[in-house]
């Protein structure tokens, strides 16, 4: 695969900074890669043409560029530790609305 196939797949945000009084770029892929303009469009260009480059030098090197998330595949399953406390009072809470602790985490994460 060549820099630009890698890129295309990458995950791109633009916003506002007030700090910069600009647009920035971000690319979610290469946390602290960035770029400023006065646009949003202006924004994007930037930052995809600067992760091109990136992603080029990666090649070049012989580094194996960041995986794009929308490539990753994702079974849908993901275990976390919480406290026992915390444990009881969401599964009173799940039982109280009358669905499974699964379906009640997992409206609450989308929801978030």
């Amino acid at each position: 695969m060549n820099a630009t196939e890698i890129t295309n797949h990458y995950a791109y945000r633009i916003q506002w900074s007030p700090e910069d009084a600009e647009y920035v770029g971000t690319v979610l892929e290469i946390p602290g890669l960035n770029w400023l303009d006065a646009t949003p469009n202006g924004a994007l260009d930037g930052i995809r043409k600067v992760t091109q480059e990136c992603v080029d030098d990666m090649l070049k090197h012989g580094e194996q560029p960041p995986q794009a998330f929308a490539d990753h595949h994702y079974s849908g399953r993901f275990n976390v530790r919480i406290p026992p406390q915390t444990h009881r009072r969401i599964a009173m809470e799940a039982a109280e609305e009358g669905v499974s602790l699964n379906r009640f985490i997992s409206d609450r994460l989308a929801n978030a």
